[in-house]
């Protein structure tokens, strides 16, 4: 007789389907309130470092780091790419409502992959304006009081070298690569650099720093012979092998590393340039 007690047992150790879902509502509000209470710091946030009047509220370091904890804590059925959207949703939105911002992204490497990855890194309150060329993203951003650019990090025919635009001091610069949680089926997968004024010191993270160059000697075999370490993006420049190209090196590579595999290879540096940096790409570990 002792069976249909442990089973009456069991019946009334599960929870009601009632109980399930005022857990559920129990959370939700716990999760809104959550969100009020940070818009509430976000609040004085603006008043104590006055960001409504600078515009100075990108931390892309602080931004990375939060990815990292994100992924590194994630458990559970609910799908990483959820978790990350609505972590960075909340990030840029509240970035936004700091010191408005608009997003221009250069839409010659395909209009649906470009919006995809603005919208699942930025959301749909921060405004995004379309353009036709990267030139033109960074001639926007230069132009705004705090705009972000979003251009390719990938070869695009006809885009040109882009980055020369952003060799001046003063000048825009790059301060993130898109998409930085890498994963197999990422929902926004288009490799995209993020442009933005030059940001104050302790915003900016350089783990992988990027040079503008121009060289001469250059050539696909010079290209495919280049190191691990070196990432290049090249645009062809009159005759004699003349390139601009746009070179990310790896975290803890230098620029003498990076002088000495083009050395190595026979090209000769005519001019160069340091334009921006950003956080090494995380890489999910396994099981997540």
């Amino acid at each position: 007789m002792s069976e249909p007690k442990n089973t009456a047992r069991k019946e009334a150790a599960s929870p009601s389907l009632a109980s399930l879902r005022a857990d559920i509502d129990r959370i939700d509000e716990a999760m809104h309130r959550l969100l009020i209470e940070r818009g509430e710091i976000i609040e004085s946030l603006i008043r104590v470092k006055g960001t409504q009047e600078t515009g100075a509220a990108f931390r892309p370091a602080r931004e990375a780091e939060m990815m990292r904890r994100l992924v590194e804590r994630h458990r559970g059925i609910l799908p990483l790419d959820t978790a990350e959207s609505i972590w960075r949703v909340i990030i840029s939105t509240f970035t936004y409502v700091q010191a408005n911002y608009s997003v221009h992204a250069d839409m010659a490497a395909g209009d649906a992959f470009v919006r995809d990855s603005a919208r699942f890194h930025f959301g749909f309150t921060t405004p995004l304006v379309p353009h036709m060329s990267a030139s033109a993203v960074v001639s926007a951003v230069a132009a705004s009081r705090g705009d972000l650019g979003l251009v390719p990090a990938g070869t695009v025919a006809g885009s040109g070298a882009w980055w020369s635009a952003l060799e001046p001091e003063d000048a825009p610069k790059i301060i993130a690569r898109l998409p930085f949680v890498e994963r197999e089926d990422h929902p926004a997968s288009l490799p995209l650099f993020v442009v933005s004024k030059p940001l104050v010191k302790d915003a900016a993270v350089e783990e992988v720093a990027i040079w503008s160059l121009e060289v001469s000697n250059w050539n696909a075999a010079v290209a495919g012979a280049m190191p691990a370490f070196v990432e290049v993006l090249a645009v062809p420049q009159g005759q004699s092998g003349a390139a601009a190209l746009l070179v990310s090196l790896a975290p803890g590579k230098t620029r003498q590393d990076l002088d000495a595999a083009l050395q190595a290879a026979g090209v000769s540096i005519r001019h160069s340039a340091l334009v921006g940096g950003h956080a090494s790409r995380y890489t999910v570990p396994p099981g997540k």
